[in-house]
């Protein structure tokens, strides 16, 4: 029946945390409360980049709200470790990728048939989020695996993006976040693989120090990639990275902001 797969303990998937050892009502206590970035800071940078949706493309707040939606089912996945927690953890995420891509994706890696034209490319990406949807339905046990891999040709093209870029804040953040993405995969791989070893030194957290990591590699990733749209597509808009609170201080919470945002708008989105 469908109601089974909302009961704790249906999905295949187990992390290395001990289930239940802290709280009685919460399967995997670190793993769910080590999502509190995802909730907390989305709304304070859907108000860094107000301008940046009025003037260049709302699409930006999607992908934020998007990044809530992932934290809030990652915490009910952990929480129950259920089927359904884990579907809806996994899809927020796969369908984070999605629309980051359509938003902002570089026309230079679009496949050839698509013309350079973002709205062929977007409505590519959707049709495959809904193909991934149904698959992942399918062989619930691979889909960590696979989102992982999608994080590959996001940084490729990343590194490919930073050697264009002239803006050495830009560049710095660029290496910054690739550096935690790494850390991010390093945690992950050890608590999916290694658990054992870690366990063995009572340290089997490091999926909740994945969350920590993944979302501030997330979202920096996605900061700069809202810059390369503008600066490829919009330059006339000018782009600026600043940091918040102090634009200073480069370990503050980066955002695009608008120089000239009365500057002709003319896009295929």
């Amino acid at each position: 029946m469908a109601w089974e797969h909302l009961r704790p303990g249906t999905s295949p998937v187990d992390w290395c945390e001990g289930n239940y050892q802290i709280s009685s009502n919460i399967a995997e206590f670190v793993n769910t409360i080590s999502n509190f970035l995802f909730i907390l800071l989305p709304p304070i940078l859907m108000c860094l980049f107000k301008d940046y949706g009025r003037f260049v493309t709302p699409g930006i707040h999607l992908v934020w709200t998007l990044l809530i939606i992932v934290g809030l089912s990652s915490m009910y996945f952990h929480a129950t470790l259920s089927l359904l927690g884990q579907l809806l953890d996994e899809l927020a995420i796969l369908w984070v990728f999605m629309a980051a891509y359509s938003l902002f994706c570089p026309k230079r890696y679009y496949p050839k048939f698509c013309n350079k034209n973002r709205r062929v490319f977007s409505i590519l990406m959707f049709v495959s989020a809904i193909t991934a949807t149904g698959l992942s339905l399918w062989k619930p046990i691979v889909n960590a695996f696979v989102l992982m891999a999608m994080g590959v040709p996001t940084m490729y093209m990343l590194y490919k993006e930073l050697k264009r870029v002239r803006d050495q804040r830009v560049y710095r953040l660029g290496l910054r976040s690739t550096a935690v993405w790494l850390i991010a995969v390093f945690c992950w791989i050890n608590d999916r693989m290694f658990c054992d070893v870690w366990s063995a030194i009572s340290f089997p957290y490091l999926h909740g120090f994945w969350h920590v990591f993944i979302f501030i590699a997330s979202y920096t990733v996605l900061v700069v990639y809202a810059y390369f749209y503008v600066e490829n597509e919009l330059p006339q808009r000018q782009p600026l990275l600043k940091y918040w609170p102090v634009d200073e201080f480069e370990f503050g919470i980066p955002f695009i902001s608008i120089q000239n945002p009365g500057a002709h708008y003319k896009s295929d989105i």
